[in-house]
């Protein structure tokens, strides 16, 4: 691939597609059957094909560890490129290099091992003194090699090891900008980056950063990676003169670049603009906008039922406001923005209650119901900000214990320690059962329930039960709603239900939205005390139990639950040994 503005592709440096592993992948051998004669089998077949007798066999017997084929390949060079563990552990207690250099591109056994993604290899010569930084002909070291071919458990190990993540090759090509021109999957971009890598480093040919890169190859998922993960400059030009910025430009409507980065473009393109352009992209002015619309949408919805205009006339102009609501939304907010919205509702509706309360219904009920209201509403405050602002369980570790949690895993579990389920490649730790990353959020969170966007946080082991207590506090506050609107329409208007709109308009408009609010949150609190304490699950483990093995041994059912009132007690955590069990998932 070759862009004109950015200069070539890197075709012509390490990790080119015409190079396999020095010209030896091709010639990889097949397994072995379990029965097979390798007793005429010559050194260097059995290293490739495992035979560990014959091997030993043949050392014992004065082969030279050392002594290299007549592609100057040397037997440790075959076992890496093999994994064949016992075999490299049996060389190099024989005494082989693990340095020795050999192969078309002159190349150590560590550097066949990263090509080729194999860990298990890589812990063995690592260990025994390797040096991965080490250049192949081609100007590669190991870390370049894994990166170029998304080996994400070889580079985290490798980084654990000490290998400097934005260590450039003999071309200035960084770990990250070859993960970012050649490997579309999110990692190992999101790895390096939590590693440390920066993604601003140009190459020597072409003054590319990583993005320049990815942007070459169309990679949308690095692109996105490097720009909303990574933070990565838009605005560094390249020996052409181009800058990402720039390139994203020239095409900012292709499906290619995806929404959140066509949003990220749009807001810089706009920065030396006019007044009204750069106001309307303006990152606090949209905030400000999220954060007021629901107030005034509420407040303009009640004034037009409240007008005595012809109902057909009310239908018409709400629907009029409403369409511009929704273009308003959709044109000013991204989907950063849009997750806070419905938290900006609720705190409009809440609002618009207590005005409604205090100004319409008190004056109509007695004192200790408005105290009764107030009181619920206090308890309402105290666990919804339990739920907005604590801590929901975040799962976080310092750099030296997220690269010693790598390396324990490498070296104790090979590449399967690094599974999804049982490692976080976005936070660098191990995932305790129960837990997830929030996509949300960034962030892996213990014993996680939900993202709720109505807390404007995560619902986890930190903060479920406040949540739960928000639930029910925010159906009695509903409750009150309709119980004191009732008794100022029974006051005010007379006891025919069909006429207390007409009577207050307003007051029909909030009492509608409590009623809404009354039948969501009961069916929410029901599905929640169900799932917590009938079935002793989350609702993620709910909604996502066909994928966890540890719930299909069981045929969908927990292995958590205790009963109901033990799975109550644990939610609660009543006592050090339920909160503990809740922690750390035993």
């Amino acid at each position: 691939m070759y862009d004109s503005t950015c200069g070539a592709a890197a075709s012509g440096q390490c990790g080119a597609p015409q190079h396999d592993c020095d010209g030896v992948t091709s010639r990889d051998p097949p397994p072995a059957p379990v029965e097979q004669d390798y007793s005429g089998f010559d050194i260097v077949k059995a290293t490739q094909y495992g035979a560990y007798n014959r091997v030993k066999e043949l050392v014992e017997a004065g082969w030279d560890v050392n002594q290299p084929d007549y592609e100057t390949v040397t037997l440790l060079h075959w076992a890496a490129i093999n994994n064949r563990r016992e075999i490299i552990e049996y060389l190099i207690s024989k005494g082989a290099k693990v340095d020795a250099i050999g192969g078309e591109l002159q190349s150590t056994p560590l550097q066949w091992a990263t090509r080729q993604g194999h860990l298990e290899a890589t812990v063995l010569l690592v260990r025994a003194g390797a040096d991965p930084t080490l250049r192949d002909a081609e100007g590669c070291g190991s870390l370049h090699l894994a990166a170029q071919y998304g080996h994400t458990a070889v580079v985290a190990y490798l980084v654990a090891r000490g290998v400097e993540p934005d260590a450039p090759d003999a071309g200035g090509m960084t770990p990250l900008m070859w993960a970012a021109w050649k490997v579309t999957s999110v990692d190992p971009c999101r790895l390096l980056l939590s590693l440390g890598a920066s993604p601003n480093p140009q190459d020597l040919s072409h003054g590319n950063t990583a993005l320049h890169w990815a942007i070459l190859a169309r990679n949308t998922t690095a692109i996105c990676t490097l720009i909303l993960y990574g933070n990565a400059s838009l605005d560094i030009p390249n020996h052409r003169g181009a800058t990402s910025l720039s390139m994203l430009q020239s095409d900012p409507k292709a499906i290619w670049i995806g929404s959140k980065v066509s949003e990220r473009v749009r807001e810089l393109s706009t920065s030396k603009s006019n007044f009204l352009r750069r106001i309307t992209y303006d990152r606090k002015f949209r905030w400000w906008c999220v954060v007021i619309l629901p107030f005034l949408a509420f407040y303009v919805t009640g004034l037009v039922v409240e007008t005595d205009a012809p109902r057909p006339v009310k239908a018409l102009i709400l629907i009029l406001f409403y369409a511009s609501l929704h273009f308003t939304t959709n044109s000013l907010f991204d989907e950063e923005l849009k997750n806070i919205f419905p938290l900006s509702v609720y705190m409009a509706t809440k609002l618009w209650f207590y005005v409604t309360w205090m100004v319409v219904i008190a004056p109509a009920v007695s004192g200790v119901a408005t105290f009764g209201f107030l009181a619920s509403s206090a308890l309402l405050w105290y666990t919804f900000l339990r739920s907005w602002r604590s801590d929901p369980g975040v799962i976080s570790a310092s750099r030296a214990d997220k690269l010693r949690t790598i390396v324990e895993l490498s070296e104790r579990g090979g590449g399967g320690a690094f599974e999804a389920a049982r490692f976080c490649s976005a936070c660098l730790v191990r995932r305790p059962l129960r837990s997830k990353h929030c996509s949300v959020c960034n962030r892996c969170v213990a014993r996680f329930d939900h993202h709720c966007p109505w807390v404007g946080n995560c619902i986890g082991v930190g903060n479920h039960r406040h949540f739960v207590g928000f639930l029910l506090c925010l159906l009695a506050m509903c409750g009150w709603m309709v119980w004191g609107g009732v008794r100022y329409y029974r006051a005010s208007c007379g006891p025919a239900p069909l006429a207390w709109p007409q009577c207050d308009a307003w007051l029909a408009w909030v009492l509608l939205n409590a009623l809404f609010h009354l039948f969501w949150v009961s069916v929410l609190s029901g599905c929640q005390l169900y799932l917590v304490v009938c079935l002793g699950m989350t609702t993620n483990e709910q909604l996502n139990r066909g994928r966890y093995p540890h719930f299909q041994a069981l045929g969908g059912r927990s292995p958590f639950s205790r009963g109901p009132l033990l799975n109550l007690a644990e939610f609660l955590q009543c006592g050090s040994a339920s909160a503990a069990r809740a922690y750390h998932h035993v």
